[in-house]
């Protein structure tokens, strides 16, 4: 649920991407910029989950796990009703007359004394609710699924166990599914709805400044989380053992003997296969926590779509694709009987084929949207160079006005060009009032085009073009396809990972293998980082540092994306002698038959 809010909550703090993907206020120290405190809180009590998880009374454990991340939720989305009213800056904000005469562009001489509107500076006190929040969410997630999984895999047979948690995580992915409808309806509603005049509001779902109703999400998982704690207070401990069809195999049961931490740990890591499949792991982890944090993001900034509409499709298409490849590979592991072997080998080729499914997928394109001094020179002609500051934002046309580079107040011309504000289209006055303010006599947009074409422009942004609409559909129909075979080898890989070690270290290894966090973590960061650098306008604060980002470079966007999700895992196996991580399935193989 917090991926899906992700970015509406960054912008209603003003933070940039770097700094927002881990939560963290401009005023801590710079080391915790790298550490994302849902993680943190999971790495906190993963050892302690992973010792002593199976010899204490695991349904409840997960029934606290779940009263734990309903406490985080309601504590993280209580935030918004301590924060103020949310406020963005636009020309039209400080005038309330609607029959007032907006003059966009003014003489210097004559300039308004516009108030400063400016929301509160990102390091104020509620980030230290929602620093606690998400890691009690962290620590209440860390029992629930490794727990669950070694739940039914000790008291099932060894043949339908791989059905069992297929079953169990295609079931899962509901939450997910949800998630992200639920995200897609509160990102319609504005973030103050109930609070303002709506009609008063400038800005559609569409717009960079737009912030959506994340709070309200949170609230409802809250809710939903503490609902669902209540069945396991009433689970047994354990379940009836079903009989084996000829030799019984041995499981860890609540009553086996205690191991020492450290010693099974050791043993463990010990395991060469079992530790060439975790880096694996930890590396495919560390791109799939980047692309699913920023998926959303991208599908806005490549193809013009709305954060609602992203996360609804995420939710209808893609999970359901992964759902379904989750449950086949189960059926197919229970139909065939398939061995550890057999299983790796169809874990590799899947990952594979996903593998090149994703470079296909990144070949699927928009053009930028034309903005004038950004994008597109004020005449219509493409820059060679996209300016990174403000000094093409100016021109002939417009150098007579008191215009500020700082505004980020977009409207557009029928031509399809955007302009970064009235102010800088040059136009002198408006009629209309709130979303259909539209502003006349714009000199910019007149010194561009013949004599007689209409020199007005509305507020927004321009659309994409027509023809992105057919690269849009080719890039879902290619992320479904790619989504349903990744995850038609994850029951199978996940198998793999719980037969490779002796039955006394399997609550331990599936908890460890459940919790990829040492991936989660510094993934948000770079992929951050990278994203941050395409940013082609950004928001002031009123300290006078930036905010959040209002349009990016599209083409630079798709480049560094593709770059972090391809290049890092794969430069990282090829410049060590971990390469055999990317054939560890094969690797398994040979170590199990040698």
């Amino acid at each position: 649920m917090g991926t899906v809010y992700f970015f509406s909550f960054s912008k209603r703090f003003y933070n940039r991407t770097t700094h927002f993907s881990e939560f963290i206020s401009l005023f801590f120290p710079p080391t915790l910029l790298g550490c994302c405190f849902l993680e943190v809180g999971n790495l906190l009590f993963l050892a302690v989950v992973s010792h002593f998880g199976a010899k204490l009374h695991r349904p409840r454990l997960i029934a606290v796990g779940c009263f734990l991340m309903a406490v985080g939720a309601f504590l993280t989305g209580l935030t918004h009703f301590f924060m103020g009213r949310y406020k963005y800056d636009t020309v039209i904000q400080v005038y309330h007359n609607d029959s007032m005469n907006i003059a966009a562009c003014v003489d210097p001489l004559t300039t308004l004394e516009v108030p400063e509107i400016q929301i509160e500076e990102s390091g104020s006190n509620m980030w230290i609710y929602v620093f606690l929040g998400n890691a009690l969410r962290g620590i209440g997630e860390t029992p629930v699924t490794p727990l669950g999984i070694s739940y039914i895999d000790d008291f099932a047979k060894a043949e339908n166990s791989p059905f069992y948690i297929a079953c169990l995580q295609t079931i899962t992915l509901l939450g997910p599914m949800f998630g992200f409808l639920l995200g897609s309806y509160c990102a319609k509603l504005y973030v103050d709805i109930g609070y303002v005049d709506m009609d008063s509001v400038t800005i559609t779902p569409k717009d960079a400044r737009w912030v959506g109703a994340w709070w309200m999400g949170f609230l409802v998982s809250s809710g939903l989380l503490l609902i669902s704690s209540i069945p396991f207070w009433f689970l047994p401990r354990s379940l009836p053992k079903q009989e084996e069809d000829g030799l019984q195999q041995q499981k860890t049961t609540p009553g086996a003997p205690p191991v020492r931490f450290l010693p099974s740990l050791k043993r463990l890591l010990g395991t060469p296969a079992y530790f060439l499949l975790l880096c694996g792991s930890i590396l495919k982890f560390n791109s799939f926590i980047g692309l699913l944090t920023f998926k959303a993001k991208y599908m806005e900034q490549q193809f013009g779509q709305s954060a609602s509409r992203a996360n609804f499709l995420i939710g209808v298409l893609n999970l359901p694709a992964v759902a379904v490849g989750i449950f086949l590979g189960g059926l197919l592991m229970k139909r065939y009987k398939l061995s550890v072997v057999s299983g790796a080998q169809l874990s590799f080729a899947t990952s594979f084929m996903a593998y090149l499914l994703l470079l296909l997928q990144f070949g699927t394109k928009c053009d930028n949207i034309p903005v004038a001094g950004l994008t597109i020179s004020y005449n219509g002609s493409v820059t060679q160079g996209m300016s990174y500051n403000g000094e093409m934002l100016f021109s002939e046309c417009n150098r007579d006005c008191a215009c500020s580079a700082e505004e980020w107040d977009p409207v557009c011309a029928d031509s399809g060009i955007t302009y970064i504000s009235p102010c800088m289209a040059g136009c002198l006055g408006s009629s209309g009032y709130g979303k259909n303010t539209v502003f006349h006599n714009c000199s910019c947009v007149s010194a561009s085009y013949p004599a007689g074409s209409t020199t007005s422009v509305k507020l927004g942004q321009c659309p994409h073009a027509k023809d992105c609409s057919r690269s849009f559909t080719s890039y879902m129909a290619i992320s479904v396809l790619s989504s349903f075979i990744n995850s038609l080898g994850a029951t199978p890989g996940y198998m793999v990972i719980i037969r490779l070690v002796q039955p006394d270290l399997a609550n331990k290894q599936i908890t460890m293998t459940g919790n990829n966090n040492v991936g989660g973590i510094p993934a948000p960061v770079y992929f951050g980082a990278l994203i941050d650098s395409t940013c082609l306008k950004w928001s002031i604060k009123k300290c006078g540092g930036r905010g959040a980002c209002r349009i990016y470079n599209s083409n630079m966007y798709r480049y560094k994306l593709m770059y972090s999700l391809l290049h890092f895992p794969t430069r990282q196996i090829s410049r060590s002698r971990a390469r055999k991580v990317f054939f560890s399935h094969f690797t398994i193989a040979s170590l199990i038959n040698a």
